[in-house]
């Protein structure tokens, strides 16, 4: 190894992958005009139409987030819908609370079929997470259809430039990073607008700034973006 090799070795460092914890409370999700609706609706809680209420977005619009919020709210569950199963399903007796997330794939459909009769007859809540409307999910089940077609929906938009500067912000400092506003700007303009991108781009960031020891400029932002591009 050279010189200029090992200088550029050390340049770089050892880093550790630290989890981090990010902020999940009420008071942490980003209301604009892309997610208002959806989020009145679990404000509303428990003064709820029906006992069903479908949280739908695109990938990384905030379902998970808002999910959290109404389980924190309600003294809910929350559990991935290929994991559901009786013990789950027993919380909803007896005016028991459950969140089913990513319902619109990998479930049990005799499983969500009793979760949703359980809601009704128990006078329970269930939240139920997805990429699309209930009425939509391609289900084998004539009543489970019929059951989800009179599910109400909390549609959450595609990011606008509000939120998803604001989430950038968020994102930063759940991991106790300070970004300049011209470099988030800079994001801003460049990136897929996209909540899951920005989760995967400020891990990025982190983790390269971490690596090479220096903060998170426009130039370092500059060669992730173009790396994560390839």
């Amino acid at each position: 190894m050279t010189a200029k090799d090992r200088g550029g070795a050390a340049q770089r460092q050892l880093t550790l992958d630290l989890a981090h914890r990010p902020a999940l409370g009420r008071e942490d999700f980003i209301v604009t005009p892309a997610n208002a609706d959806a989020v009145a609706l679990i404000d509303r809680w428990p003064d709820w139409p029906h006992p069903v209420l479908a949280v739908i977005g695109p990938e990384g619009s905030g379902k998970s987030h808002l999910a959290a919020v109404w389980c924190r709210m309600a003294d809910a569950a929350a559990v991935p819908a290929e994991a559901l199963g009786p013990r789950h399903l027993a919380r909803l007796a007896r005016g028991g609370r459950l969140a089913i997330e990513d319902a619109d794939r990998g479930i049990d459909e005799e499983a969500l079929f009793h979760a949703l009769n359980m809601a009704r007859d128990e006078g329970g809540y269930l939240v139920l997470t997805g990429c699309t409307a209930p009425a939509t999910w391609p289900v084998g089940l004539a009543d489970l259809a019929s059951r989800l077609r009179a599910a109400p929906v909390a549609r959450l938009g595609a990011p606008d430039d509000l939120l998803l500067r604001a989430v950038l912000v968020k994102l930063f400092s759940d991991r106790q990073l300070a970004v300049d506003a011209a470099v988030l700007d800079y994001i801003c303009a460049r990136m897929e607008r996209s909540l899951a991108t920005a989760s995967r781009l400020v891990a990025a960031l982190d983790a390269a700034a971490l690596a090479e020891g220096r903060g998170i400029t426009r130039r370092l932002a500059a060669e992730v973006m173009a790396d994560e591009g390839k």
